[in-house]
Protein backbone atom coordinates (compact mmCIF):
# COMPACT_ATOMS: atom_id res chain seq x y z
CA UNK A 1 0.00 0.00 0.00
CA UNK A 2 2.73 2.31 0.81
CA UNK A 3 4.61 1.89 -2.44
CA UNK A 4 1.36 2.40 -4.58
CA UNK A 5 0.74 5.43 -2.48
CA UNK A 6 4.26 6.82 -2.78
CA UNK A 7 4.06 6.83 -6.67
CA UNK A 8 0.41 8.10 -6.98
CA UNK A 9 1.08 11.94 -7.86
CA UNK A 10 3.42 11.53 -11.14
CA UNK A 11 2.22 12.27 -14.65
CA UNK A 12 1.76 8.68 -16.24
CA UNK A 13 0.16 8.66 -19.76
CA UNK A 14 -0.67 6.32 -22.44
CA UNK A 15 -2.36 6.94 -25.79
CA UNK A 16 -3.59 4.91 -28.78
CA UNK A 17 -3.15 6.04 -32.33
CA UNK A 18 -4.93 4.30 -35.13
CA UNK A 19 -5.77 7.19 -37.43
CA UNK A 20 -2.57 9.38 -38.76
CA UNK A 21 -5.65 12.38 -38.89
CA UNK A 22 -6.70 11.85 -34.80
CA UNK A 23 -4.12 12.81 -32.18
CA UNK A 24 -5.15 9.84 -29.84
CA UNK A 25 -8.10 7.98 -30.25
CA UNK A 26 -7.84 6.39 -26.42
CA UNK A 27 -6.31 7.97 -23.52
CA UNK A 28 -5.33 6.34 -19.85
CA UNK A 29 -3.96 9.95 -18.16
CA UNK A 30 -2.94 9.47 -14.05
CA UNK A 31 -4.26 12.84 -13.46
CA UNK A 32 -7.97 12.38 -14.91
CA UNK A 33 -9.46 12.46 -12.04
CA UNK A 34 -11.88 8.94 -12.75
CA UNK A 35 -8.94 6.38 -11.67
CA UNK A 36 -6.90 6.35 -8.67
CA UNK A 37 -3.68 7.42 -10.81
CA UNK A 38 -0.83 4.88 -8.99
CA UNK A 39 1.65 3.15 -11.29
CA UNK A 40 0.42 -0.42 -9.79
CA UNK A 41 -3.19 0.21 -11.50
CA UNK A 42 -1.50 2.14 -14.44
CA UNK A 43 0.38 -1.09 -15.15
CA UNK A 44 -2.66 -3.59 -15.45
CA UNK A 45 -5.05 -0.64 -17.55
CA UNK A 46 -2.28 0.12 -19.83
CA UNK A 47 -0.62 -4.14 -19.97
CA UNK A 48 -4.45 -5.01 -21.21
CA UNK A 49 -4.52 -2.22 -23.85
CA UNK A 50 -0.87 -3.07 -25.36
CA UNK A 51 -2.19 -7.01 -25.55
CA UNK A 52 -5.45 -6.80 -27.34
CA UNK A 53 -4.40 -7.00 -30.55
CA UNK A 54 -1.73 -10.13 -30.19
CA UNK A 55 -2.86 -12.96 -31.50
CA UNK A 56 -2.87 -15.91 -29.47
CA UNK A 57 -2.37 -19.76 -30.99
CA UNK A 58 -4.98 -22.07 -29.66
CA UNK A 59 -3.08 -24.32 -26.96
CA UNK A 60 -4.17 -26.55 -24.44
CA UNK A 61 -1.72 -27.60 -21.12
CA UNK A 62 -3.38 -30.10 -18.85
CA UNK A 63 -7.35 -29.25 -20.84
CA UNK A 64 -6.73 -25.74 -20.16
CA UNK A 65 -6.21 -23.28 -22.87
CA UNK A 66 -2.98 -21.05 -22.51
CA UNK A 67 -2.96 -17.61 -23.24
CA UNK A 68 -0.15 -16.77 -22.95
CA UNK A 69 2.78 -16.34 -24.95
CA UNK A 70 6.12 -14.62 -25.46
CA UNK A 71 5.13 -11.43 -26.97
CA UNK A 72 2.50 -10.94 -23.87
CA UNK A 73 5.63 -12.04 -21.28
CA UNK A 74 8.06 -9.64 -23.52
CA UNK A 75 5.77 -6.75 -22.94
CA UNK A 76 5.33 -7.26 -19.24
CA UNK A 77 8.93 -6.98 -19.05
CA UNK A 78 9.11 -3.86 -21.28
CA UNK A 79 5.98 -1.71 -19.54
CA UNK A 80 7.49 -2.84 -15.84
CA UNK A 81 10.89 -2.11 -17.16
CA UNK A 82 9.84 1.35 -18.54
CA UNK A 83 8.03 2.30 -14.85
CA UNK A 84 10.49 0.44 -12.55
CA UNK A 85 13.37 2.45 -14.34
CA UNK A 86 11.72 6.01 -14.46
CA UNK A 87 13.27 9.42 -12.89
CA UNK A 88 9.69 9.87 -11.00
CA UNK A 89 11.11 13.42 -10.24
CA UNK A 90 12.77 13.71 -13.67
CA UNK A 91 10.44 16.10 -16.67
CA UNK A 92 7.41 15.74 -18.68
CA UNK A 93 6.74 12.31 -17.08
CA UNK A 94 6.35 8.42 -18.64
CA UNK A 95 4.29 8.32 -22.07
CA UNK A 96 3.54 5.23 -23.69
CA UNK A 97 2.28 5.37 -27.17
CA UNK A 98 0.19 2.51 -29.01
CA UNK A 99 -0.09 2.62 -33.04
CA UNK A 100 -0.99 0.33 -35.52
CA UNK A 101 2.02 -1.36 -36.20
CA UNK A 102 4.22 0.09 -32.80
CA UNK A 103 4.45 0.64 -29.30
CA UNK A 104 6.47 3.08 -28.21
CA UNK A 105 7.51 3.72 -24.28
CA UNK A 106 9.37 6.57 -23.25
CA UNK A 107 10.19 7.68 -19.50
CA UNK A 108 12.29 10.32 -17.79
CA UNK A 109 15.82 9.41 -16.75
CA UNK A 110 18.81 8.07 -18.57
CA UNK A 111 20.49 4.06 -18.61
CA UNK A 112 22.36 3.72 -15.53
CA UNK A 113 24.23 0.57 -17.02
CA UNK A 114 25.61 0.24 -20.47
CA UNK A 115 23.30 -0.28 -23.07
CA UNK A 116 25.03 -3.32 -24.41
CA UNK A 117 25.21 -4.67 -21.16
CA UNK A 118 21.69 -4.24 -20.40
CA UNK A 119 21.51 -6.09 -23.94
CA UNK A 120 23.63 -9.04 -22.99
CA UNK A 121 21.63 -9.39 -19.74
CA UNK A 122 23.12 -10.70 -16.01
CA UNK A 123 23.47 -6.66 -15.16
CA UNK A 124 20.74 -5.19 -13.37
CA UNK A 125 20.45 -1.53 -11.01
CA UNK A 126 17.13 -0.60 -11.06
CA UNK A 127 16.14 3.03 -10.71
CA UNK A 128 13.29 2.36 -8.10
CA UNK A 129 13.96 -0.97 -6.42
CA UNK A 130 10.90 -1.05 -4.20
CA UNK A 131 8.95 -0.73 -7.24
CA UNK A 132 10.94 -3.59 -8.65
CA UNK A 133 10.26 -5.71 -5.44
CA UNK A 134 6.29 -5.11 -5.78
CA UNK A 135 6.05 -5.73 -9.33
CA UNK A 136 8.36 -9.25 -8.28
CA UNK A 137 5.88 -9.75 -5.76
CA UNK A 138 3.30 -10.25 -8.52
CA UNK A 139 5.10 -12.32 -10.82
CA UNK A 140 6.32 -9.79 -12.89
CA UNK A 141 9.72 -8.57 -13.78
CA UNK A 142 13.42 -9.60 -13.06
CA UNK A 143 16.12 -9.30 -11.17
CA UNK A 144 18.63 -10.87 -13.12
CA UNK A 145 18.56 -8.11 -15.68
CA UNK A 146 17.17 -10.60 -18.44
CA UNK A 147 14.08 -8.49 -19.25
CA UNK A 148 15.13 -6.97 -22.11
CA UNK A 149 17.60 -9.61 -23.63
CA UNK A 150 14.27 -11.51 -23.21
CA UNK A 151 12.88 -8.54 -25.47
CA UNK A 152 14.88 -8.85 -28.09
CA UNK A 153 15.21 -12.66 -28.34
CA UNK A 154 10.82 -12.63 -28.17
CA UNK A 155 11.28 -9.86 -31.23
CA UNK A 156 14.19 -12.01 -33.46
CA UNK A 157 11.95 -15.10 -33.21
CA UNK A 158 8.94 -13.59 -34.24
CA UNK A 159 11.26 -12.19 -37.29
CA UNK A 160 10.12 -8.40 -36.55
CA UNK A 161 12.15 -4.97 -36.90
CA UNK A 162 14.66 -5.02 -33.91
CA UNK A 163 13.66 -3.29 -31.01
CA UNK A 164 15.56 0.22 -30.90
CA UNK A 165 16.21 1.58 -27.65
CA UNK A 166 17.15 5.98 -27.74
CA UNK A 167 18.29 8.13 -25.12
CA UNK A 168 17.84 11.76 -25.16
CA UNK A 169 19.80 14.25 -22.95
CA UNK A 170 17.86 17.23 -23.08
CA UNK A 171 15.62 16.57 -21.10
CA UNK A 172 16.87 12.60 -19.96
CA UNK A 173 15.02 10.14 -21.36
CA UNK A 174 14.65 6.52 -22.35
CA UNK A 175 12.73 5.55 -25.49
CA UNK A 176 12.17 1.83 -26.14
CA UNK A 177 10.24 1.17 -29.99
CA UNK A 178 9.26 -2.32 -30.56
CA UNK A 179 7.56 -2.56 -34.49
CA UNK A 180 5.29 -5.32 -35.10
CA UNK A 181 6.42 -5.41 -38.79
CA UNK A 182 8.78 -7.99 -40.19
CA UNK A 183 12.34 -6.43 -40.19
CA UNK A 184 15.91 -8.38 -41.37
CA UNK A 185 18.75 -9.53 -39.39
CA UNK A 186 20.80 -6.08 -39.30
CA UNK A 187 22.05 -5.37 -35.13
CA UNK A 188 19.48 -3.24 -33.27
CA UNK A 189 19.63 0.27 -33.72
CA UNK A 190 20.51 2.35 -30.40
CA UNK A 191 20.79 5.95 -30.85
CA UNK A 192 21.77 8.87 -29.12
CA UNK A 193 20.64 12.47 -29.51
CA UNK A 194 23.93 13.48 -29.37
CA UNK A 195 22.88 15.54 -32.84
CA UNK A 196 21.04 17.95 -30.85
CA UNK A 197 23.44 19.31 -28.24
CA UNK A 198 22.09 22.63 -26.86
CA UNK A 199 24.81 25.38 -25.54
CA UNK A 200 23.64 24.35 -21.99
CA UNK A 201 24.80 21.03 -22.67
CA UNK A 202 27.84 21.73 -24.25
CA UNK A 203 28.78 24.56 -21.54
CA UNK A 204 28.59 21.54 -18.65
CA UNK A 205 30.75 19.26 -20.58
CA UNK A 206 33.36 21.82 -21.40
CA UNK A 207 33.24 22.55 -17.50
CA UNK A 208 34.26 18.53 -16.61
CA UNK A 209 36.70 18.87 -18.76
CA UNK A 210 38.02 21.44 -18.03
CA UNK A 211 38.12 20.35 -13.85
CA UNK A 212 40.24 17.18 -14.88
CA UNK A 213 43.85 17.01 -14.82
CA UNK A 214 45.69 14.63 -17.04
CA UNK A 215 46.47 11.20 -15.80
CA UNK A 216 44.11 10.93 -12.69
CA UNK A 217 40.78 8.99 -12.66
CA UNK A 218 37.78 10.62 -11.28
CA UNK A 219 34.33 9.40 -10.10
CA UNK A 220 31.25 10.77 -11.63
CA UNK A 221 30.11 12.42 -8.31
CA UNK A 222 33.17 14.78 -8.17
CA UNK A 223 31.44 16.74 -10.63
CA UNK A 224 28.31 17.51 -9.51
CA UNK A 225 28.72 20.95 -8.01
CA UNK A 226 31.04 21.68 -11.24
CA UNK A 227 28.24 21.35 -13.84
CA UNK A 228 24.95 21.21 -11.25
CA UNK A 229 23.68 18.44 -12.37
CA UNK A 230 22.96 14.67 -10.76
CA UNK A 231 25.44 11.72 -10.93
CA UNK A 232 24.27 9.95 -13.81
CA UNK A 233 23.57 12.65 -16.20
CA UNK A 234 27.34 13.48 -15.92
CA UNK A 235 28.31 10.02 -16.80
CA UNK A 236 26.16 10.67 -20.15
CA UNK A 237 28.16 13.76 -20.95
Amino acid sequence: YDIVREFNTYFLDYQEQYDADTRWTDRIISSSGDWSGNVYDFYFRVYNKLIQDIKVPFKMDGGTRIDDTPVHQALREALANCLVNADYYGRQGLVIIKKRNRITMSNPGSFRIEIDAAKSGGVSDPRNGTMLKMFNLIDIGERAGSGIPNIFRVWHEQKWTTPEITEQLEPERTTLTLLFSKGDDKKAAIKSDDKKVTKKTQEKYDAILNAMQPDIWYKASEFETIAGVKESRIKVL
